[in-house]
């Protein structure tokens, strides 16, 4: 592991909008992962600092304000509270967990911005952005959605497609609509600020694709090789919202800073006020040293929707500042699913961590175990009830609480619970398991150290496994009568075996963990792995408990059954919308200068790489052209050829996906969003007109 030797860690985990509350996405992709690498690193007694905190700027703030119909302040004072609540009941273990609406992070995000104002950094340009004339207000990227032009994902944003990953402008969108009045916005002038990412693109590829190519995680390098190949255009830094950090500049009233300007500087201020707190300095954990050798060692964790702003926009942000360290990996994650299903919050299509740790008091361990158990690392992957009660049931009560209630209970059987030794501390004195123990130590400071979280847990179960396999041979149920003194042993190897298991599940169960030492008697919450793990003589062992207990049948129908409500009850909502207003008024001209003709379709075949887009070849009576239309989902090439159509023929021509597309059929969608034809009665002639 490349990180092994710095003397300082700065670990991160993505900051979570405070517009809503965590579901089981979130911990799987930057929290989980990141909370077994910080606890690694502190049971190495390294020095670290893991800070996080709620991200309560951007659109999504307000956007969320408007729908409950109160104000931004209360929708992050709400959702702030709730997350940071959730957090400790399921125990991430945060050295902070801090806010971007704190003073010290707005100065700190205003001192960033002035000093690469003063350097030049930015570039200052006019341009036309969409504004909503209903609500009398420019867009930011998030009051837009929009045909992504790259996939054709009918909801794409203004700045990303959340489908595909592709980094997107307003105006790149097909059919842009605003979030507020749902209408088309119109496109009016106004200035901002740019980074200049094309300027440090050549930098980009040295740092990070020649730089970090044998560091980065294959899913994180390949997606940072397809956006620097696409080539980097500069990136507004400012926004034209109503809330934010203000721009600090006299000419700028009234624009806020761009929320992936601020966002990330969260990590820093957040640092800042724990050094502040704890009475520390935290430049040493941001900043570069005299001695570079001092430099902190600095890890994002974040989820695969997040790589390019911690990978190309933040990494430049610091790099054009000039006095902060960058970051040695981001170990993104991708994306957990949920029973066969996309997680989505819209749809309430969701295990929420507040509901769970309501519902299943007691059971973080559980969770924390069959989230990372998934871990989505390098590929997505699915979360269903019935696999958590099986990992739950056949892993955690069946291999590793069965091994350490069994030693327990024949300890307490035979001798009392009392460690006798003949007066010498107890240490393990079976040199083959003591070699086993020490080969599984070294696979997972490999796979931690590596990011393999996944394997890492498996070494845990190993050492699960392999303490129940010695327990079965030795038999010390059957030699206590004929060979005390070997049953005696063999359950004290399995004494210092538990010892060290509780030891190596710290970073992983960190409640069952301290249940062990209890049942130990060892008097303390954490065991560092410099401590040898021996026993003295006489040593009095604590009560047997339960570790895990399983999961019965009915509690997760009731999950299963909760999903399916909400699943319902999200579909009768969604019947139940009104039919879009209309749109604003054109005149009778506007209308008339529309050519639409009656065609027919001659070809049909789907687009490589897309879901929704489909390739025809139309015959509009006037010519043969190519039309690319987002009809994929629900229409079959074969079962559409010879169809007639209505075609929109004068539209301008666009390209999408690599092909012209020149034209646009009409189609009617209904509530469910199922699309059908807008055709002619038989008969009609290519070419005819429609009025």
């Amino acid at each position: 592991m490349e990180t092994k030797n710095f003397k300082r860690y700065t670990i991160t985990s993505a900051l979570p909008y405070a517009n809503g509350p965590l579901h089981i996405g979130h911990l799987a992709g930057a929290y989980i992962p990141a909370d077994i690498f910080v606890r690694f690193l502190r049971l190495k007694k390294k020095d670290v600092v893991y800070v996080c905190g709620s991200d309560e700027h951007g659109a999504a703030i307000t956007i969320k304000a408007k729908k409950e119909g109160i104000t931004p302040q209360e929708i992050i004072d709400k959702y702030h509270t709730q997350i940071k609540d959730s957090f400790e009941k399921f125990g991430i273990s945060f050295d902070i967990y801090h806010r971007t609406s704190s003073p010290i992070h707005h100065e700190l995000s205003q001192e960033f911005f002035l000093n690469l104002y003063n350097k030049g950094e930015f570039i200052e340009k006019y341009s036309e952005q969409y504004y909503d004339e209903d609500f009398d207000q420019f867009l930011a990227d998030r009051y837009i959605v929009g045909t992504c032009p790259v996939c054709g994902n009918e909801n794409a944003y203004g700045d990303q497609c959340e489908k595909c990953g592709s980094s997107l402008n307003p105006t790149d969108l097909i059919n842009p609509k605003s979030t507020l009045s749902g209408k088309s916005p119109v496109l009016r002038e106004t200035k901002h600020w740019y980074l200049p990412l094309d300027k440090y693109q050549p930098w980009l590829e040295k740092w990070l694709l020649e730089g970090k190519k044998d560091i980065l995680k294959a899913n994180v390098y390949g997606q940072c090789s397809s956006w620097l190949k696409q080539g980097l255009q500069p990136r507004s830094m400012t926004r034209d919202l109503d809330w934010g950090i203000d721009v600090p500049l006299a000419e700028a009233k009234g624009k806020k800073l761009y929320v992936w300007l601020d966002a990330p500087i969260g990590y820093i201020s957040a640092t800042k006020q724990w050094a502040i707190d704890q009475g520390k300095d935290w430049e040493k954990y941001w900043k570069k040293q005299a001695n570079s050798d001092d430099d902190a060692c600095l890890i994002h964790f974040i989820g695969k929707d997040n790589i390019v702003f911690h990978c190309i926009t933040f990494p430049s942000i610091l790099n054009a500042h000039g006095d902060y360290i960058l970051p040695e990996n981001i170990p993104a994650n991708e994306f957990l699913n949920l029973e066969g299903d996309k997680l989505s919050t819209s749809r309430n299509h969701a295990v929420w961590l507040h509901e769970y740790l309501d519902e299943l008091p007691n059971k973080q361990d559980e969770l924390r175990y069959v989230l990372t158990s998934i871990l989505p690392e390098t590929s997505d992957s699915e979360f269903t009830w019935k696999d958590y009660q099986a990992r739950v049931n056949n892993e955690l009560v069946a291999i590793l609480g069965n091994f350490v209630n069994r030693v327990m209970v024949l300890m307490h059987k035979f001798f009392d619970g009392k460690i006798e030794t003949g007066g010498a501390q107890l240490m393990l004195k079976d040199e083959s398991l003591n070699d086993e123990i020490g080969r599984i130590y070294d696979e997972l400071d490999s796979n931690v150290s590596d990011y393999r979280f996944r394997q890492a847990l498996q070494n845990v179960i190993d050492l699960a496994r392999l303490g129940n396999k010695y327990l079965t041979e030795k038999e010390p149920w059957k030699t206590i009568k004929s060979d005390p003194d070997a049953a005696r042993e063999a359950l004290h190897n399995c004494v210092v075996l538990i010892g060290h298991l509780a030891t190596c599940m710290q970073p992983f169960l960190p409640v069952s963990a301290k249940k062990i030492f209890g049942m130990l008697n060892l008097e303390k919450d954490v065991v560092t792995f410099d401590e040898e793990m021996t026993f003295e003589n006489g040593h009095q062992l604590g009560a047997v408990s339960l570790l895990f207990e399983k999961v019965e049948d009915d509690v997760i129908e009731k999950q299963l059954q909760k999903l399916a409500d909400k699943k319902h009850a999200t579909a009768q909502t969604e019947k139940q919308v009104s039919v879009a207003p209309a749109k604003p008024n054109i005149s009778f001209d506007e209308f008339a200068g529309m050519d639409i003709r009656v065609g027919t379709i001659l070809e049909a075949e789907k687009v490589a790489k897309t879901k929704k887009l489909m390739k025809l070849k139309i015959d509009t009576g006037i010519d043969q052209r190519t039309v690319v239309s987002g009809i994929a989902e629900y229409f079959e090439p074969e079962n559409i050829i010879g169809k007639q159509v209505s075609i929109l023929v004068n539209l301008e021509p666009r390209e999408i996906k690599g092909i012209l597309s020149q034209g646009m059929i009409l189609m009617a969608e209904n509530s469910d969003g199922k699309l059908t034809f807008v055709k002619p009665e038989e008969g009609f002639n290519n070419g005819s007109g429609i009025k």
